[in-house]
């Protein structure tokens, strides 16, 4: 199975696999790439709607170039536990193609996985906009998109000089709460339209149904996230232990 960057080539037949309805999965074995080379690749660069061979092909070089910079200042300044950069750069790339196969916009995702694999949970927005390389306002936009979503909190640095940027521990907590309320107002609307469709016809059951199985789903969530909301607080050991 060939290795290394995808060729200006295999984006044309990408996009042509693209074009033809084909699947991922379809794509990937006439090219004999692996399904998450296909995916990542047309997730990180528009989506399959709008995916162009010629901006991913323009977009992989700019890349490179950040990469090589980056390269040349890890050199400067190593890893203090001694990891390989290119490896997390790599998967640096793959949590944000994930983030934006779950619907958040790629300026968002890319600072998401950015405070996610960063040691001290926080960033500065210089340092953000730094390790990117992209403009400070792209970082203030992809921020407050964020914090209104409460995937980020913004906080002052211990002598209350900056602000900073981060996770902390209950975030994914309250976005899987904030997720299930969602999905429980739909219910609720759902149910409202019964009597106004009419109880008994098939619009109203259809609504109906909808309401009990969203419901059923919300309540779920909400539960599941309250008995797990511990392994958050948890420590790198406590697995291991446990096994």
């Amino acid at each position: 199975m060939p290795g290394g960057r995808l060729t200006q080539q295999e984006r044309q037949q990408i996009a042509s696999g693209l074009a033809d309805g084909l699947a991922y999965a379809e794509i990937a074995r006439r090219l004999d790439r692996p399904t998450s080379t296909v995916t990542r690749e047309v997730m990180r660069n528009g989506g399959p709607t709008a995916y162009r061979p010629e901006l991913a092909q323009r977009a992989t070089e700019q890349r490179a170039h950040r990469r090589r910079r980056g390269a040349r200042q890890a050199k400067a300044a190593p890893d203090a536990y001694g990891r390989d950069p290119e490896a997390v750069r790599a998967f640096e790339e793959t949590l944000t193609t994930v983030f934006i196969a779950s619907g958040t916009p790629r300026m968002m995702a890319r600072v998401m996985a950015c405070l996610t694999l960063s040691d001290s949970g926080s960033l500065t927005a210089a340092e953000l906009a730094e390790r990117l390389q992209v403009s400070p306002a792209s970082v203030s936009k992809a921020v407050a998109f964020l914090e209104s979503q409460d995937l980020v909190r913004r906080f002052r640095d211990e002598g209350g000089r900056r602000e900073r940027y981060g996770f902390d521990e209950d975030i994914w907590y309250q976005s899987m709460v904030a997720s299930a309320r969602s999905t429980a107002q739909i219910a609720a609307t759902s149910r409202e339209g019964v009597d106004v469709m009419g109880p008994g016809t098939p619009a109203a059951t259809r609504l109906e149904n909808a309401a009990r199985f969203l419901d059923f789903v919300s309540e779920t969530m909400i539960r599941a996230a309250e008995e797990a909301r511990d392994l958050l607080h948890g420590k790198p050991h406590d697995s291991t232990e446990q096994g």
